[in-house]
């Protein structure tokens, strides 16, 4: 994950040699039940590649431009293979609100420019970390706090 970030930090470029790798070791894993079970996992990376795909490919009829890399939808297969799809709603607004963030701090800092691409794999990498360790106990308090849980 980290070389990950680093490389779409860079070259924005999220390389498949990584993220497949991600992505099949998250899925050999869980057929031993390491994390999640293979049914999980399985339904994360196709949602997981899925969500983004369909974003992906409404931004572009929305605007004529295109909003994120492949790479984009890939890596979150991949952690969705680890995490499983119950998870994915979490990694994707932790990391849209978190580039969120951050765009507007460099906008405001005028460190860049409107328009100029930000890569996101380094928040997908972020939030997948996050909800890796943290993911189950986040929902939960979510839920109650929401009240569609009793705590």
């Amino acid at each position: 994950m980290i070389s990950l970030s680093g490389i779409d930090f860079d070259h924005q470029l999220l390389p498949d040699s990584l993220t497949y790798l991600l992505l099949w070791m998250g899925l050999a894993l869980s057929l031993a039940d390491v994390l999640i079970g293979p049914r999980d996992a399985l339904l994360g990376a196709i949602l997981g590649y899925v969500c983004l795909w369909v974003v992906y490919h409404a931004f572009r009829l929305l605007t004529g431009k295109e909003g994120m890399g492949h790479g984009d939808f890939k890596l979150l297969a991949a952690l969705g293979a680890w995490v499983g799809w119950q998870l994915l709603p979490l990694i994707v607004v932790l990391s849209a609100l978190t580039g969120a963030i951050v765009g507007i701090a460099l906008l405001a800092s005028r460190k860049s420019e409107r328009g100029q691409p930000i890569p996101f794999g380094p928040f997908l990498a972020m939030a997948g970390w996050v909800a890796l360790l943290f993911g189950d106990d986040l929902l939960q308090k979510y839920l109650v706090l929401s009240g569609l849980a009793s705590g």
